[in-house]
């Protein structure tokens, strides 16, 4: 039995991992994959990464792209959904913003520094026309840590998922101005090059489990439903959610991988771009 760390954010999005985890796939194929639930996202994973304190993470694209350019010792060996990620414009329900434009020159909420939550601020200030060298932040770890932030006043937006955010807008904890999807694939499954080049063929196996659930999670009886209760969400919103979202079974292309390195490098939050074979490695 090969012992394979994992981790992911605690969201809808990774329900298949949950499944095949507690349908024993993994186990059947000899691996003993130990899944960690990471609420506070892509930049704690790349750490993560970094530090050998996993061997796989399913985490956003832009935020491992940067960390592999800032010199992660880690590779992308597939896309894990390839439609974009929409992300909520989120402001305490009491605030006095009322629009996205009421926001610039304010101070974002993100997780971390390097989370997507911090580099989709700088895509969604480009995209609005605001210079992006004034962005200025506030570290709050976790959306519970950003609900706080918000309603202290130590920060005045947060940007995060918008569907796993809508059950704190509905309870009128947030009010949502606005919305911002990526412009690339959201999520991509990462390994350590060290795991990469001892477990080639565990790894081989893994892709293969998880990607024979994906491709076939949406025609579940009831998936809609059973979503909806696991992760507190509307059964209408969680259909609306699967409705623009797709798994996908096939690795990072070339024209994605400059698409995301040139919107990086246009931000200045890479200082290079690295050739596809030292961020990319399909196994």
């Amino acid at each position: 039995m090969k012992t394979i760390k994992i981790v992911g954010v605690p969201e809808h999005f990774n329900l298949p991992w949950y499944q095949a985890i507690e349908n024993q796939l993994f186990e059947a194929a000899g691996i003993d994959l130990q899944w960690t639930d990471i609420p506070e996202g892509t930049g704690k994973m790349c750490q993560m990464l970094r530090e050998g304190e996993t061997d796989i993470a399913i985490l956003l694209t832009e935020g491992i792209v940067r960390d592999i350019e800032a010199g992660n010792p880690s590779t992308i060996v597939q896309v894990y959904v390839k439609t974009p990620l929409i992300w909520g414009i989120h402001v305490s329900a009491n605030s006095l913003y009322e629009t996205v434009a009421d926001l610039q020159h304010t101070k974002a909420a993100i997780s971390r520094m390097g989370s997507g939550s911090h580099l989709m601020a700088y895509v969604h200030a480009q995209q609005q026309g605001w210079d992006t060298k004034s962005l200025q932040f506030h570290i709050v770890n976790t959306i519970d840590g950003a609900v706080e932030s918000l309603d202290r006043g130590t920060s005045d937006y947060f940007m995060w998922e918008r569907f796993m955010t809508q059950p704190l807008v509905d309870r009128g904890v947030f009010r949502r101005v606005g919305e911002c999807p990526t412009p690339w694939p959201c999520f991509v499954i990462a390994v350590r090059n060290e795991v990469l080049l001892s477990e080639k063929e565990t790894l081989q196996k893994l892709l293969a489990i998880i990607n024979s659930v994906t491709i076939g999670f949406k025609n579940q009886p009831n998936i809609a439903s059973l979503l909806a209760q696991r992760f507190h969400q509307k059964t209408e919103d969680i259909q609306q959610w699967l409705s623009f979202t797709g798994w996908s079974q096939a690795a990072l292309t070339v024209e994605q991988l400059i698409n995301i390195q040139n919107q990086l490098l246009e931000l200045q939050l890479i200082d290079k771009k690295s050739n596809f074979d030292t961020i990319v490695s399909v196994i």
